[in-house]
């Protein structure tokens, strides 16, 4: 029975990542400067992207990615690029 935040905690904890060198997950940053609202920031469950305030951009962590695609879905301004990794790269859910 799902019961909060920490039962989705312990199930994370399971998950491994089989990290590719080539990322599947890209930013056009003109773009995304045009965009303020930022929908991609809360939106990604495993919170990936982040605003700098310095460098005046997006950063984001394809290497950490659920795979959902939420940010493509939600970025209305089309300046993320997703695509699933290449094939034995990704997400691994585990079950236990």
């Amino acid at each position: 029975m799902y019961t909060g935040k920490a039962d989705a905690d312990e199930k994370l904890a399971k998950v491994k990542f089989e990290i590719d060198k080539e990322a599947h997950i890209t930013i056009e940053k003109a773009r995304c400067l045009a965009c303020r609202e930022k929908p991609c920031i809360p939106a990604c469950p495993a919170g990936n992207y982040t605003w700098n305030d310095e460098k005046n951009e997006l950063g984001y962590n394809y290497e950490g990615c659920l795979e959902c695609g939420t940010c493509r879905f939600i970025c209305d301004r089309e300046a993320i690029s997703w695509s699933f990794p290449r094939g034995g790269f990704g997400v691994v859910y585990r079950w236990g």
